[in-house]
């Protein structure tokens, strides 16, 4: 693996595109950056943070440090997640609230073009092959039929939360956000972020390193995982995660309605047959029925967000045009 001398821009915005999508409930910043080219290069780094590591670094010979953990590369993308989790927290929350359909939209067509780059990856679709992508299939599918639970500021559980959404920056196909949604934490984080960022509030900054502090532990514990997997598994492991990306589509469908949401202020569980612009505020949205868009034609929404589905696609194919691998 050659390792980069220098920051790179290049590797800079990988990064921000996988801190704007790791703040999107249903897309992964794994994903982002398997189809970037970075992905192996990542989990390889991570893994380098092993007693050695700290050994030089506690006897502060810190250009060995740096040469070990690849660290103009991991700079470099640490860089630019921070800038795309801020321009997702502050921006794509916008946008999500208030043109839902073309967002998940363009994420649906990206997702659908990765899960076709990461299969075309594997050398030799065998029997094994095919039965860990139904079965990553089944349980990503089986994921997005949970129900989310109320989520809690214990620092405690933020730092439980986070050893285990982090998950998604190392496994394509399964995402942070959705995962904080199902554990009732997505909510607590993402306010946590928005007013540490805007008000720096001290009990906000608190959780939010907490929350960091869970996912460093994390992500040091499953890229040594994933590491091992690829190395040793790779055509079964690259079946998985096509599984688990094309089981994921459901949970981003454009065209939705709410079945029934909880009430936060009288907690009870509420039947809903309206539109999502007129939910109430204070909610949790418990259920949701997919819907054809094939009624909605004549919507100049149904056309954006069609439109922005294509985009997706396309950007994905961009990215394997130009892919540059930096191994």
């Amino acid at each position: 693996m050659s390792k980069q001398k220098k920051l790179s821009l290049s590797t800079a915005l990988k990064g921000m595109c996988m801190g704007m999508a790791e703040v999107i409930p249903g897309v992964s910043g794994g994903t982002i950056a398997f189809i970037t080219g970075i992905y192996e290069r990542l989990i390889n780094a991570i893994k380098e943070f092993d007693i050695e590591a700290l050994k030089l670094l506690t006897r502060f010979k810190l250009i060995l440090f740096f040469k070990k953990i690849d660290g103009f590369f991991l700079l470099s993308l640490a860089a630019g997640m921070f800038i795309g989790i801020g321009i997702g927290v502050l921006g794509i929350g916008h946008l999500l609230e208030n043109y839902p359909a073309p967002v998940w939209g363009f994420f649906f067509g990206l997702i659908i073009a990765s899960a076709i780059y990461i299969a075309r990856k594997i050398d030799n679709w065998n029997f094994g092959v095919v039965a860990v992508a139904i079965l990553g299939c089944a349980i990503a599918l089986l994921v997005t039929y949970l129900s989310p639970t109320e989520g809690s500021g214990n620092l405690i559980w933020v730092f439980l939360c986070g050893c285990i959404a982090i998950s998604a920056l190392i496994l394509p196909g399964v995402s942070g956000s959705f995962i904080l949604l199902l554990l009732g934490m997505y909510t607590v984080v993402r306010d946590a972020a928005e007013s540490a960022l805007t008000n720096q509030d001290l009990g906000s900054i608190v959780t939010l390193l907490v929350f960091m502090v869970g996912c460093g532990v994390g992500l040091l514990s499953f890229a040594r995982v994933m590491s091992y997997a690829f190395k040793n598994y790779r055509n079964l492991t690259l079946g998985l995660l096509t599984g688990f990306m094309l089981g994921s589509l459901r949970k981003i469908w454009p065209w939705r309605n709410v079945d029934q949401y909880l009430d936060k202020e009288t907690n009870e569980i509420v039947p809903y047959s309206g539109s999502f612009s007129s939910l109430p505020d204070e909610i949790q949205i418990l259920s949701e029925q997919l819907v054809s868009p094939v009624g909605y034609l004549d919507n100049p929404m149904t056309l954006a967000t069609i439109t922005c589905g294509i985009f997706g696609f396309a950007v994905l194919y961009g990215f394997s045009l130009v892919e540059k691998d930096e191994q």
